[in-house]
């Protein structure tokens, strides 16, 4: 104790961010643990005396419960398609600005870092109205092309293909930033020892560009795995989890749960469920890049 009084002062300045941490999330997150295993509902915050403590009965309703079977599956679909499009694309956009050096692609690089700083309910909206069935901009496009009107968000596949389009597009320029970030740091060595040896652009990019960048590319997997998993503002502001449950994922199943039909004790069992996926994923991730770099 004395010592950690004699060097107090890395203490203060993570002080504000602890406090911060200890109240706004591992306070919560234990409330909501022990929540979870009671039937808590809208009556029994007007009246504690109405709570019980009902073990695991939350739990093993969730998993017989078909609309949350649905909504992993669903969340499954988004992550499969989802993750791979972000990194690959993101990836390839990076590449081809950071080989490009006039103002054009400077321009571009704040063309495609301009979705993810903007209001994600306004892209939801804005993109609703292209995807409008009768009135849409995509399909009177394609009216040009003889194509019948397409369902965009009418039909749970096609709903789901156009929502992971929306947040794909949403998600590209962040890790964009990132990717650059990862190559400009690449020595410049590197490549005029490769050019001397006699190798040509695509043998540089395979064997010194794309090895250098398995730490960003790590990061990059992990976090686009974590936030798809969590997939959430999309489906909530521009089908609802429509048509027919088609895109409900279980981000949006656990608020449905808790915030329009009041059910918080399972809402939260259902919010430990996902906590728990999460971490499986991402310790799969962890134990991946661990095997890769022994290798």
């Amino acid at each position: 104790m004395k010592k950690i009084l004699n060097n107090r002062h890395p203490y203060m300045f993570i002080a504000p961010s602890l406090i911060l941490l200890i109240l706004f999330s591992i306070i919560p997150i234990t409330i909501a643990f022990f929540i979870s295993f009671t039937n808590l509902d809208l009556k029994g915050l007007v009246d504690f005396s109405s709570v019980s403590f009902i073990g695991l009965e939350n739990y093993k309703a969730l998993l017989t419960d078909d609309r949350f079977i649905k909504a992993i599956f669903n969340t499954v679909f988004y992550v499969l398609i989802g993750v791979p499009l972000v990194v690959i694309l993101s990836l390839s956009i990076a590449l081809l600005l950071n080989y490009g050096t006039s103002k054009l692609f400077t321009f571009f690089r704040s063309v495609y870092y301009m979705p993810s700083i903007t209001n994600i309910v306004a892209i939801a909206v804005i993109w609703g109205f292209l995807y409008n069935t009768e009135y849409g901009l995509i399909n009177y496009i394609l009216s040009f092309l003889s194509v019948d009107n397409i369902p965009w968000l009418n039909e749970p596949t096609l709903a789901k293909i156009s929502l992971i389009i929306v947040a794909v597009w949403k998600s590209l320029g962040l890790n964009m930033i990132i990717f650059l970030a990862a190559l400009q740091g690449i020595p410049k060595d590197y490549y005029e020892a490769a050019e001397i040896d006699g190798a040509n652009g695509f043998q540089k990019m395979l064997y010194i560009t794309l090895p250098l960048l398995r730490f960003a590319t790590f990061f990059v997997t992990v976090t686009t795995l974590i936030g798809w998993i969590q997939f959430f503002e999309e489906p909530f502001v521009m089908t609802q989890g429509g048509p027919l449950d088609g895109t409900l994922s279980i981000a949006l199943f656990i608020y449905q749960e808790g915030f329009q039909f009041n059910e918080f004790g399972y809402a939260a069992a259902g919010s430990f469920i996902l906590f728990i996926i999460i971490i499986i994923a991402t310790l799969i991730q962890f134990k991946l890049r661990k095997s890769d770099t022994e290798y």
